[in-house]
């Protein structure tokens, strides 16, 4: 079978197209024909060697979409359209790749108003969002911000905010263009921080109050700026560091508001919490309340580009590997 291995992990020039034995059914996994893979900010990290744990040679993507060739079950009958995400890419072979065989347990079956190739873009984002917003104890009537309206998380926090009812559901955008394109799908909440400060635009449109929930994929300068958006008891759960892992706080941002932070890793979530969350994300998919929304996808061989456009090109929304 056909897949996109890191030989190495020495950036783009690592990846290679290779062909591997079809992977063997063992119990508890499912044997999956891949038709997509998203392709993720951890993808690049992993590639640039900047990742503890994974060791080359590995086949990148830790999410997908595929259909279920052998060992579902009652649950995913062969054939099912199924998504999924797991640490796959990270800690074992992943979904860059013509075959999977995937835990059972990490299986999601995909809505029928989802096609594939927007399906594999869903798993590591919306499923992070959720978690993370449950984490902070969100529920209706809270303003949340989420940096970043053209990334992955910042997206998906916004939307379930939004369809969950969050008071604001506000998020950022270093890009006029961004803020535009992004008011034109309907993010009416979205601070150009070309032309003021993150904190000042979150006190602009919550009338001085701030915001009860930060969720920060970002890292870097933006966490830092976030900070100083926080509302009295509110919290930021920082969860990525695509900008940078390192920053510089004003610790009186979460001091005078008695304020805390936190952060969260989805490779040490319960299982119980996974699939809370696939609920509350699968209602809302087949509502059409929340959509996902992809930049633009490659074919699998082409995987080297796409890292490179998804990091270098900041698209607004996933970028995704046709299988």
């Amino acid at each position: 079978m056909r897949a996109m291995r890191a030989e190495e992990f020495s950036g783009y020039e690592g990846l290679k197209l290779v062909d591997l034995p079809k992977p063997g059914l063992s119990e508890g996994r499912v044997l999956l024909r891949m038709t997509a893979a998203g392709a993720t900010p951890l993808d690049h990290t992993i590639l640039s060697g900047k990742f503890h744990g994974s060791k080359a040679p590995l086949v990148l993507g830790n999410e997908g979409a595929g259909v279920v060739e052998e060992g579902g079950g009652t649950d995913f009958p062969v054939g099912s359209r199924v998504m999924f995400f797991g640490a796959y890419g990270a800690f074992e072979d992943g979904t860059y790749s013509e075959w999977v065989a995937v835990r059972k347990e990490d299986l999601c079956l995909i809505p029928d108003n989802v096609d594939d190739v927007s399906a594999a873009g869903i798993p590591v984002a919306y499923l992070t969002a959720q978690v993370a917003l449950t984490r902070a104890g969100f529920r209706a009537g809270k303003t949340v911000l989420a940096p970043a309206i053209g990334g992955s998380i910042g997206n998906a926090v916004t939307q379930l905010a939004r369809a969950l009812g969050a008071k604001h559901a506000i998020s950022s955008t270093t890009s006029h263009a961004k803020a535009e394109q992004a008011k034109a799908l309907g993010f009416n909440e979205v601070i150009d921080s070309s032309l003021e400060k993150l904190a000042d635009g979150v006190r602009r449109i919550t009338g001085g109050y701030g915001a009860d929930i930060v969720i920060d994929g970002i890292g870097g300068e933006v966490l830092s700026a976030a900070l100083g958006a926080l509302a009295v008891e509110g919290s930021l759960t920082t969860l990525g560091y695509s900008a940078s892992p390192k920053t510089t706080i004003d610790v009186t941002d979460l001091i005078v508001p008695q304020a805390s932070i936190r952060s969260l890793n989805m490779f040490l979530q319960p299982k119980a919490a996974v699939t809370d969350a696939w609920k509350v994300i699968v209602s809302l998919l087949k509502s059409g309340t929340i959509k996902p929304i992809v930049a633009k996808s490659f074919p699998l061989a082409e995987a080297a580009d796409a890292l490179r456009y998804l990091i270098e090109g900041r698209p607004f929304g996933r970028v995704v590997l046709k299988v």
